[in-house]
């Protein structure tokens, strides 16, 4: 039976938070839009007057499709060339989900995202759904189809694996971009201990190039480590604007609620480095220059105002 104008409008209304929860559970823009797309498909071809609450349904056929994605991407992830990272977005996009509560801005941060690649899909599902999205156990249960016991006991499992490796700090906007600035600052002066007073002593560096851009798959570790090699980053030469095409913009900004730096060349965004803070200093730099993983944030930079350039990289 074709769907109504109705039935579409409702699908309509779940579609952002379906995303904001494949998104969280598949760090990957476009395998978050194709899960929603098969699910509404799904709805398409179901008896939708025999569906009690469409809410539910949805979240529940979401979920289990992107179980099944979580499963398979950890293979395709094991033969990826480099080092795997989640896919940035920039503050403001809507794929991003809720954000009222430090636990909803923490769930979709950089670091935690990178931190659920270690937890089974099934931990990943139940922490995204109660942390983020604040779905009771019983709901839980009912949409991963164990018991509501069994749905508690896997969340505070994955919360305390999650909580092990975050150290992270929530700071505004404002306090994120002088951050930035501060480090930007440091990495351009051509000395290295200014950047080694800003990092904690086990910091780390490691990038995502998906083996089409040059990236440091295997992290740098420890300040005076990740200190030269960004020293060494922002340092100009002209091999550099060979490689990327010209002299990017160097913008201050934040993405997944993380202080970030942004390379723009000619309106295309050609990197994305996260920085995770604490109250001891900097202590991880994640960047993301796989050109595949930035699409979606640069269309999301081209309709934002985002002000001049601090610098010219290179």
């Amino acid at each position: 039976m074709p769907l109504t104008t109705k039935d579409v409008d409702r699908f309509e209304a779940a579609r952002p938070r379906l995303e904001a929860v494949a998104y969280r559970l598949l760090g990957s823009v476009s395998e978050a839009e194709d899960a929603v797309q098969e699910t509404f498909l799904r709805w398409q071809a179901a008896d939708i007057e025999h569906i009690e609450v469409p809410e539910a349904w949805l979240t529940k056929v979401l979920t289990n499709l992107c179980l099944n994605q979580l499963t398979s991407a950890r293979a395709r992830r094991e033969a990826y060339v480099g080092q795997w990272l989640p896919e940035p977005l920039l503050d403001g996009d809507p794929m991003l989900g809720p954000a009222d509560t430090f636990e909803q801005r923490e769930s979709v941060s950089y670091a935690v995202l990178t931190l659920m690649e270690r937890l089974a899909p099934k931990e990943r599902a139940v922490y995204v759904l109660r942390e983020a999205f604040d779905y009771p156990h019983r709901d839980i249960a009912e949409i991963l189809d164990i018991t509501e016991a069994a749905a508690q006991q896997i969340f505070h499992r994955a919360k305390k694996h999650i909580a092990d490796g975050k150290t992270r700090t929530e700071i505004d906007q404002a306090a994120a971009r002088r951050i930035v600035e501060e480090f930007l600052a440091a990495a351009t002066s051509g000395k290295t201990e200014p950047l080694v007073q800003l990092l904690t002593a086990d910091a780390i560096a490691i990038g995502d190039g998906g083996g089409k851009v040059p990236a440091r798959a295997k992290a740098f570790e420890g300040a005076t480590a990740v200190a030269t090699f960004m020293r060494g980053l922002f340092k100009p030469a002209r091999s550099k604007r060979a490689l990327v095409g010209g002299s990017p913009e160097i913008h201050a900004t934040t993405a997944n609620n993380s202080p970030a730096v942004v390379a723009v060349l000619d309106g295309r965004i050609v990197g994305i480095m996260c920085l995770d803070v604490t109250a001891d200093g900097i202590t991880a730099f994640r960047s993301q220059v796989n050109p595949d993983k930035l699409q979606r944030a640069t269309e999301t930079w081209a309709a934002a105002d985002h002000g001049k350039p601090l610098f010219h990289a290179f």
